[in-house]
C-alpha cells in the first residue's frame, strides 16, 4: 500500500482535554490545499459533529492498522497559522498551563471572506523603504539613551524609564516623549529589514504613537492590530502582518502575538496597566508573552514606562533584563503638599496647591487629578455614618449630584425614603468627592474659568493650551498644548487605602503618568501622602521603591517574588489536585498552599505559591490536574448525552494579577 499523506490538526476547543494535536488523513482531493497553517473542519467521533482547527504539520505515514478519520474540508487556502505563532501559543499556553486554542483565538481574527478575497487578488506588498530623514531621527532619538541602538540590534532585553514630559509630532499633534522613542526603535528596527511590534495599553496610547510613527515611517508599512476595529479591517490587517515583507504592528496586548515577518522588536509601554493583563482564558499578560517570544524568536525585547513594575524589577535584579539610563536625567518639579496649620482636613486642597494652580492658570491649563468619577460615589449615614446600601441589592449608594436622590451603583434603583438599618436616620452625607463635584467646587473657587471634565461618562484626549481647570479621574487624562502649566494630585490617602497588594505600585504609577503631562518647570503637587512613596515620586526614583517593594514580597513569598496560581472547583476536586501536587513535586510543602477558601457557586478556591525554577513542572501537573477533573466529570454524570457536553470541574489561573482576582 502506498504511504498516506496525514495532517496533525490543533483543534480550536477551550476542554483541556483536546489540548493536543490529532491525526486525520487528507482525501485526494484536498492534497493541494491542505498544508500546515490553513484552517479546516475535522469530524470529532467523540462529540459526534465537525469542528474547526489549523493544521500544524503533514507528513506520509507508513500504512499502519489505524483508522483516521479524513479531514472534512479546507475552510481557507491561506496560510493563517504559520509555524512560530504555533510555537509561540504552544509555549505561553504550556508557561500558564492553558490551551494553545485559547491563545490562538486571541491571536487571529475570524475570517473575513470578502476581505480576504481582496488580498488575494491584490499585488503582494512591496519592501518598506525607510527615508533616510527618518532613519538619522530615529538615531538622533535613540541617542538620548546610550547603548540602546546597539543593544536593539543585537536582539536584547532592556527595559527604560522614559523621559518624562510632553513632546509634538511632525504634524503638530501633542503626544508623550515616550512615544517618540518607541516609534524611534521601532523605525530603525524596519530599517535593518526587521519587524517591529509594540503593545501598548488603551486607544489613547496607540492614538499618540500612531502620531509618532506618521511620516517617520512608510505608511503601508504601519500596521494597526485593534479590537476595536471592525472584522474586514483586523482580519485584512493581519493579512497583511502575515507577509514576508516587515513591517510594524501597533496595537494593545494581543499585538504581543503578531506573527510578524522577522520580528526584529517587541515593546511593551506601561506594563504596570492592568489593561495589559488578558481576562480570558489562560490569563498570560502581554509582557510575559513578549518575553517568551524573544526566547523563541531572539528578537530585541523593550520595556518602557514612567515607573518600574516589580516584575521588571525582578528580572532586572537578576540581570535578565538590562536597565539602559538616559543620557540627561529628566525630573517633574514634583512639591509634596501638605496642610499647613489652621488648615483642616476637610480643605482637600492645600494652600500651596490652591495658589500654585491660581498663578499656573494665568498661563494655560492645569490638571486636577481626582480617585473617582461620579459626584458623590460614597454616601454615609449622616448619623452614624455608616455606608449607605441599597435595600433591594445591598449595593452602595450614590449622589448623582447635589440634592439628588440616591441611586444603587449596582442595579441602579433609586432610594427614595432610604432609612439607615442601623440608627433609623433618613439623611445622608457625602463621604467622598468625585469628578463632577471636584469640578463644581473648583469653578466656584475660580469664577470664569473654564472647568472640563475627564473621565469614563466623559472621555477628552486633548486640550489647548488656554487657561483651564481640568479634574480628571486616574488614567484618563487628556493631554494639553505645551504640557500642562500645573498638575495637582488628590486623593492620594484615598487611593492608597484599596486593599490591593500592588497599590503601592500602581498608584505611583497613577501620579508619574499624571506628572509626565506637566510642561518642562510647572509644578507638580501632591496632596497628603507622605512615605516612601512620596519619596519615590519628589524624587523619580521609581526603580528604588520597586526594588524595596520587590525585597518586602520576598520575605512573605509574595509575587512576583513567586509564582501563584489560583485552583478553584469542588472541594473534593481541588483537594485531589493538591494532593497530586505535593506527590509529584516535593519541594511544595504545607506553606505553598493557602485555602482552600470558600468560593462562588458552591466551589472551594486555593492559591499555590512555587518558585519560578519549579514553574514547568507545577503548570504541567496542573495541566493534566485539568484533564483528569475533566474526564472525571464526563464519566460520572451518568447523564444522557453527558458524553457530548462534558465540562470543566477545575479552573486554573497562573500568575494572576491579583491575589483577588
Amino acid at each position: 500500500m502506498p504511504a498516506r499523506r496525514v495532517a496533525r490538526v490543533l483543534i480550536d476547543s477551550p476542554l483541556p482535554q483536546l489540548d493536543r494535536l490529532f491525526d486525520y488523513a487528507i482525501p485526494d482531493e484536498l492534497r493541494e490545499v491542505a498544508v500546515p497553517g490553513v484552517r479546516v473542519k475535522v469530524p470529532l467521533r467523540t462529540a459526534g459533529r465537525v469542528v474547526e482547527g489549523w493544521i500544524a504539520e503533514t507528513g506520509d505515514e507508513e500504512p499502519v492498522p489505524r483508522p483516521l478519520s479524513d479531514l472534512d474540508s479546507v475552510v481557507s487556502p491561506v496560510e493563517v497559522l504559520p509555524e512560530r505563532l504555533h510555537a509561540l501559543a504552544r509555549r505561553v499556553a504550556d508557561r500558564a498551563a492553558g490551551s494553545a486554542s485559547d491563545i490562538l483565538r486571541l491571536a487571529i481574527p475570524k475570517r473575513m471572506v470578502r476581505a480576504e478575497k481582496t488580498w488575494l487578488a491584490a499585488d503582494a506588498p512591496a519592501a518598506p523603504e525607510v527615508d533616510p530623514a527618518a532613519a538619522e531621527w530615529a538615531g538622533r532619538t535613540l541617542a538620548e539613551f546610550p547603548g540602546l541602538a546597539d543593544a536593539l540590534g543585537a536582539g536584547r532585553r532592556i527595559a527604560i524609564d522614559a523621559p518624562p514630559r510632553p513632546a509634538r509630532a511632525w504634524d503638530g499633534r501633542d503626544i508623550g516623549a515616550w512615544a517618540e522613542v518607541l516609534a524611534a526603535a521601532a523605525v530603525d528596527t524596519l530599517a535593518r529589514g526587521r519587524s517591529a511590534v509594540i503593545a501598548v495599553p488603551d486607544h489613547r496610547d496607540l492614538a499618540q504613537l500612531e502620531a509618532a510613527l506618521a511620516a517617520r515611517a512608510p505608511e503601508d508599512a504601519v500596521i494597526r492590530d485593534d479590537a476595536a476595529q471592525s472584522g474586514p479591517a483586523r482580519y485584512a490587517a493581519y493579512l497583511r502582518i502575515l507577509a514576508e515583507q516587515p513591517c510594524i504592528v501597533i496595537g494593545n496586548r494581543s499585538t504581543v502575538y503578531a506573527p510578524a515577518h522577522r520580528c526584529g522588536l517587541v515593546a511593551i509601554w506601561d506594563d504596570g496597566d492592568p489593561l495589559l493583563a488578558e481576562p480570558l482564558s489562560p490569563g498570560v499578560h502581554a509582557r510575559d508573552a513578549a518575553l517568551v517570544r524573544q526566547g523563541l524568536e531572539g528578537s530585541a525585547l523593550l520595556l518602557a514606562g514612567h515607573t518600574r513594575t516589580t516584575d521588571v524589577q525582578r528580572l532586572v535584579s537578576i540581570d535578565w533584563v538590562a536597565e539602559i539610563p538616559a543620557a540627561r536625567r529628566h525630573t517633574p518639579r514634583v512639591v509634596l503638599s501638605a496642610m499647613r496649620e489652621g488648615e483642616t482636613r476637610a480643605v482637600r486642597i492645600p494652600s500651596s496647591a490652591f495658589a500654585a494652580a491660581r498663578d499656573a492658570l494665568a498661563a494655560g491649563p492645569v490638571l486636577v487629578q481626582v480617585a473617582r468619577p461620579g459626584y458623590a460615589p460614597v454616601l454615609v449615614c449622616a448619623e452614624c455614618r455608616r455606608p449607605t446600601r441599597c435595600s433591594h441589592c445591598g449595593g452602595p449608594l450614590h449622589a448623582a449630584r447635589q440634592g439628588a436622590v440616591p441611586t444603587c451603583a449596582w442595579c441602579g434603583r433609586g432610594a427614595g425614603g432610604w432609612t439607615c438599618p442601623h440608627c433609623s436616620s433618613t439623611r445622608v452625607r457625602m463621604a467622598s468627592s468625585g469628578s463632577e463635584r471636584t469640578a463644581d467646587e473648583l469653578g466656584r473657587a475660580f469664577p470664569g474659568i473654564r472647568v472640563i471634565v475627564a473621565d469614563g461618562d466623559h472621555p477628552v484626549a486633548h486640550v489647548g493650551d488656554g487657561p483651564a481647570l481640568v479634574v480628571a479621574t486616574r488614567g484618563a487624562e487628556p493631554i494639553a498644548a505645551g504640557g500642562y502649566r500645573a498638575v495637582i494630585l488628590l486623593d492620594g490617602e484615598r487611593m492608597l487605602l484599596a486593599e490591593d497588594l500592588r497599590i503601592g505600585e500602581s498608584c505611583l504609577r497613577w501620579w508619574s503618568n499624571a506628572a509626565a503631562l506637566a510642561a518642562p518647570g510647572a509644578p507638580v503637587h501632591l496632596v497628603g501622602v507622605t512615605g516612601s512613596i512620596a519619596r519615590a515620586l519628589a524624587t523619580w526614583t521609581q526603580p528604588a521603591y520597586a526594588a524595596a517593594e520587590l525585597a518586602d514580597r520576598a520575605e512573605l513569598r509574595m509575587p512576583p517574588a513567586v509564582r501563584v496560581a489560583a485552583l478553584q472547583g469542588p472541594r473534593a476536586v481541588v483537594d485531589e489536585a493538591l494532593r497530586g501536587l505535593r506527590a509529584d513535586i516535593p519541594e511544595l510543602d504545607a506553606a505553598s498552599v493557602l485555602g482552600p477558601v470558600p468560593a462562588a457557586d458552591d466551589a472551594v478556591r486555593a492559591l499555590l505559591r512555587f518558585d519560578y525554577a519549579a514553574g514547568a513542572r507545577v503548570t504541567g501537573a496542573l495541566r493534566a490536574a485539568m484533564v483528569q477533573a475533566a474526564l472525571s466529570s464526563r464519566r460520572g454524570s451518568g447523564r444522557p448525552g453527558a458524553r457530548n457536553s462534558p465540562r470543566n470541574t477545575l479552573r486554573v489561573r497562573v500568575d494572576l494579577p491579583d491575589l483577588d482576582v
